[in-house]
């Protein structure tokens, strides 16, 4: 009997294989890293062979963990959104290394759009922000830098597509070429819309000189994207659902009701809050995408996006050495009595929202002859509550106030850092005992599909969880906003 779904979560910096039951209780894992290239000031890179060949490896070892794929009820598919891969229909292998959500390159394409006052168009279209973090510039890179791909796009011999694209095409042997419509929304090509409202933008198409044969098509977030390979897992099993990681996340924490939102703390961070059925309007340099679609229920989403979390700490324990690992951040932190005046600003890659300033660089200030290793790796962690407060005001003077955070990701397993964002921000932090809701969230979008819950109980469902409740001194509060104020103009100046 098929008792299980099987979620692959392609994540930034590693590829997961989850396994759930009929209750969404997790019964098998297994975790492959995928490693980052950084080939030039502002590139992020990634082997596109690498994480298909990680797919591969991952999902075996847990198809065989349960038993084999006739263990398997269906696929569902998440993924590190805006990544972008241009490959060969006929074999399958990407032309060029993936180019990653972080990456900059098109920075001076997308300045130059600005600069001929094309960005209101854009917004009016997209909901998004002429920034090379979405994909669109980036397919144009990859077209006129790799030797005779335009050509061969305009010709019809290759495929666009974000990672969820990629692996839905090599697993299904290339029979499925096809997105879901949170992927597609944040590709710069896609009109702002939910419940037939959107499509790819023609308008979008023309100003970002990309050929229209290389997309995929759009689906709902729960809807039929084929059937695998019978020869990769031993049977064909149907993929059912297909999400952005940060959407996904949105779904897995229940948040199917309008005003409800959520932060997920990963390689970047990720604010998400529903907008319902209204399409959302930043005046504060938020994005406007859509939530989710099970093909009965559809939500608009408003997002701002920090493009450096948990790359703060890889950085401090690789490239640094500060620390071993994630969980000794939480002590250093925990044992001093403050920052003393020291302040990190992670934009690695320039900064996300609200500042979306490309050529913004990393700053580490405030430093003395008293400052200690554990002074700079608390000030990482501080610096993700910070950029949450920045990210909360937005929301705020956009109207979508968050009373309550919930909150998942990696970086969410620190108490210290929990309190110190509920202390911060000034709002109750909900952390839940399962903090895995991107793979949540595509397993319950695939379990729509299979009729084992519906939309009403999923949103409904119990989710145990701690909260953290804000309890610093307005003063305290205050001096430390004023000094992050002072480190990010600095960043912004170099």
């Amino acid at each position: 009997m098929s008792d299980y779904i099987l979620v692959i979560d392609e994540g930034t910096t590693s590829t997961r294989a989850i396994a759930y039951d009929r209750t969404f209780s997790q019964v098998a894992v297994a975790q492959k890293e995928v490693a980052l290239q950084y080939p030039a000031d502002g590139w992020v890179e990634q082997s596109g062979a690498d994480i298909w060949a990680h797919t591969l490896e991952v999902c075996r070892t847990v198809i065989a963990e349960l038993g084999g794929a006739d263990k398997v009820a269906a696929i569902g598919i998440t993924n590190q959104r805006e990544t972008t891969l241009v490959w060969d229909r006929a074999t399958g292998e990407p032309i060029a290394p993936a180019i990653i959500w972080q990456d900059r390159r098109t920075a001076d394409h997308c300045e130059a759009l600005k600069a001929a006052g094309h960005e209101s168009l854009v917004s009016d279209v997209t909901g998004l922000l002429l920034d090379p973090y979405f994909s669109g510039t980036k397919i144009g890179w990859l077209l006129d830098n790799v030797e005779g791909a335009r050509g061969r796009a305009e010709a019809g011999e290759l495929a666009f597509g974000t990672v969820d694209a990629y692996l839905i095409y090599r697993l299904t042997g290339g029979a499925t070429h096809a997105t879901d419509v949170t992927n597609a929304s944040r590709t710069l090509l896609y009109r702002l819309g939910i419940e037939g409202a959107g499509g790819w933008s023609e308008e979008m198409l023309g100003l970002l000189n990309i050929p229209a044969g290389v997309l995929p098509e759009v689906r709902a977030s729960s809807a039929d994207y084929g059937v695998t390979d019978a020869a990769l897992f031993g049977r064909a099993i149907p993929i059912f659902s297909a999400i952005g990681d940060q959407q996904a996340a949105l779904f897995g924490q229940g948040c199917l009701g309008e005003g409800e939102a959520k932060i997920t703390y990963g390689t970047g961070a990720f604010l998400v809050a529903n907008t319902g059925k209204g399409r959302p309007v930043s005046a504060h340099r938020l994005l406007g995408t859509v939530g989710y679609e099970t093909g009965r229920a559809s939500a608009y989403g408003l997002e701002g996006s920090i493009f450096n979390a948990g790359t703060v700490i890889q950085w401090l324990r690789d490239e640094l050495g500060l620390i071993s690992d994630a969980a000794e951040s939480e002590r250093l932190a925990s044992e001093l009595e403050s920052n003393g005046g020291v302040y990190f600003v992670p934009a690695f890659t320039g900064l996300g929202a609200p500042h979306w300033n490309a050529e913004a660089r990393g700053q580490i200030s405030g430093l003395t002859r008293g400052t200690r290793s554990a002074h700079i790796v608390r000030a990482g962690l501080e610096a993700v509550a910070y950029q949450t407060r920045e990210l909360l005001e937005a929301f705020a003077a956009d109207g979508a106030e968050v009373g309550l955070l919930r909150i998942d990701g990696g970086m969410a397993a620190n108490d210290w850092l929990m309190q110190f964002v509920a202390d911060i921000c000034e709002v109750t932090v909900e952390r839940p005992d399962y903090m895995e809701m991107t793979a949540m969230g595509a397993a319950g979008l695939a379990g729509l599909a299979l009729g084992w819950c519906d939309e009403a109980g999923w949103a409904g469902r119990e989710r145990a969880a701690r909260r953290f409740e804000p309890a610093m001194e307005a003063s305290e509060r205050d001096g430390l906003l004023a000094g992050w104020s002072r480190a990010v103009r600095a960043s912004v100046l170099v």
